[in-house]
This record gives C-alpha cells, structure tokens and sequence, in this order.
C-alpha cells in the first residue's frame, strides 16, 4: 500500500496528461467536429470511421494530401535520421579522445544549435537560402547559379533520372497509383525546397545525439579494448568489433529519438513553407494543423494525428527487431 501510495500522484499525472488525451484523440477521430464549439454537445456528430475512410481509402483531396504527407515524410526520415547518427557519432569518437584539445568548447559549439529556438533557426537558414542569399552568393562565386531553395518543387529522384534522359514517367509508372498517387510521384524523390529542410535538421540534432553518444563512449569499460589492444587488433577492428556491439544500447536509443522526431516535423515546415511549394514539404504533423486549424476539420486530423502514431509505432518496432541480437532472434 505505501508503494501505490508513492506512485499514486505519477500515475495521476500520466493518466491526466497522456492516457486521457490518447483517447480523447480516438473518439474525436470518430466524429465529425469543427473545434469550435464544444465536442459533446450538439456540435459533434458521431460518425464512426469515415474520417479513416476518407483519408485511407476514399479518393479524394484528403487521401492525395495524405499520400503527399507520408511520401514527403518517409524522404524526410530515410534522409535526416542515417545522417544526423553517423556525424553525430562521429563527433563523439574525436571528442572522446584524450589528447584532443579544447573539447569542452568544441562540445559546446556542437550543441548549441540544439538549444537555440527552431523558429530563429529556421529564419536564419530561410535568409540564406533566398534567391539572394549568402549561399547563392557564394555558389556565384563559382559560375554556378543555384536554385529557387525554398521554392523549388522539383524532386531530385526526377532530377537525376531527367540527367540520364528519363523525362516523362514510364507508361507502368504513370497508370499505378496508390493511395492516389501514381507511382511515378512516389518515386519523385524530395523536393529541393525539403532537402533544404533536411540540411537545417541535421545541423540542429547532431549537437544532441552527439551527446549522448559520447555519454555512452565514456560509460565502456577499458579493460576490453586493453584486451583487444593485446590481441593485436586495430583502430577499426577495434571500433567495429569492440567499441560497436557495445554502443547498441544507445545506437538504439538515438535512432528511435531519431525516427520519432522525424516523422513529427513541424515547427520548421511551418515557418518556412508552410506544405509548399506544390505540397511537397507537407508532412502528417502539418496536415494536422492545417486541417484541423485551418479547415475547421478536427475529427478529420485526429483520425491523421492517430495514423500518424501508428507509424510511428510500427517504425519503432521495426527498428527495435532489426537491431535484435542474433541469441535473441
């Protein structure tokens, strides 16, 4: 009894600020509610799972943004979060060296784009990406004439098979279509506008992860490496068969903050192109906003906001078997 009473007052807070919320999300997917008026009077209609129908299998705007939202995102997660990992850990392997000089201001100035507001971040990279921006200047240095950044729609995957001569989409590329979407925009690639984006969220996270993998570095006993050191193997036999397997636990943990913070990208989307230009920057968290904000439609983004975390879940399970141990598989 003294320990439920202890953790009473946890699991009353928990239970106000996550268990309530999650299922007042699910019943309000079930209805068609504008958010204006309160959703248990007269101004919520139940109505079951159409919002799920229309955005899943109903054509319609609602299923095409939606389709847009995931592809977008997905370009997004596949290009940020391998990224962010591999430079983040690579800062934490030269600055968990001992010899290494000024490190405490060198972790310093890594992560202070962590803790800076994403919102003066993200009007700092918008002013350098202009058409008359810092980078253009400089790539005019060169000869080069760089591209609209945050108005620029087109993909790169169509951009690099429009370099080998591949303009128009193949005739099976163009007649499938799925969630209303034809297989030749699945394939379309990110736009130029979001891989800007993904430039300014790698800047802004490796500072945090690095963190933590250099939290993780000097948690590892020595004795190991000392023992391989002995055996004769080298700097790289040593990192991949010593220093590796025993950073899983946090490799793990950076990659699911990784994913999840990803596949929830917003406040840069919202400062900086708002879905645009041509919806190619829209991403499931926006639609949320724009929909129920905007349209007045919040049985129809709640029913987005909870596939939503089903994506999530399932990315997180994926990634949780693909790491397994092979004793445990």
């Amino acid at each position: 009894m003294w320990g439920w009473a202890f953790v009473t007052p946890a699991l009353a807070i928990l239970l106000v600020f996550l268990v309530v919320p999650i299922v007042f999300t699910v019943w309000v997917s079930l209805r068609n509610w504008s958010g204006l008026e309160s959703p248990f009077g007269g101004g919520s209609q139940y109505t079951g799972l159409d919002n799920y129908k229309e955005v899943l299998t109903e054509s319609g705007l609602a299923q095409r943004d939606f389709a847009r939202a995931v592809r977008n995102n997905l370009y997004y997660v596949v290009g940020v979060v391998p990224i962010q990992t591999a430079i983040a850990f690579f800062l934490a392997l030269v600055l968990n060296q001992r010899f290494l000089k000024g490190r405490g201001f060198f972790r310093t100035a890594y992560y202070f784009p962590a803790i800076t507001s994403s919102i003066a971040v993200a009007l700092i990279f918008m002013s350098l990406l202009q058409p008359t921006g810092v980078i253009n200047r400089i790539l005019g240095i060169f000869g080069l004439d760089g591209p609209a950044w945050l108005d620029d729609a087109r993909g790169l995957g169509h951009l690099t098979l429009g370099a080998v001569g591949i303009d128009t989409a193949p005739g099976f590329l163009a007649n499938h279509e799925f969630m209303g979407l034809s297989w030749w925009d699945w394939l379309a690639g990110p736009s130029i506008t979001l891989t800007s984006i993904m430039f300014l969220a790698i800047w802004t996270t490796i500072g945090t992860f690095m963190l933590l993998f250099l939290a993780g570095l000097q948690t590892l006993p020595g004795d190991v490496e000392e023992a391989a050191i002995v055996d004769g193997a080298n700097k790289w036999q040593r990192f991949w068969y010593v220093t590796l397997p025993q950073m899983k636990p946090t490799l793990f943990l950076v990659l699911t903050l990784g994913v999840i913070g990803t596949w929830q990208v917003f406040d840069q989307i919202f400062v900086i192109s708002s879905g645009g230009p041509q919806k190619t920057t829209l991403t499931p968290a926006y639609l949320v906003y724009a929909r129920g904000f905007g349209n007045r439609e919040m049985g129809l983004a709640t029913a987005i906001a909870f596939l939503l975390f089903l994506i999530i879940v399932v990315f997180t399970l994926l990634q949780k078997v693909a790491m397994r141990d092979r004793d445990e598989r």
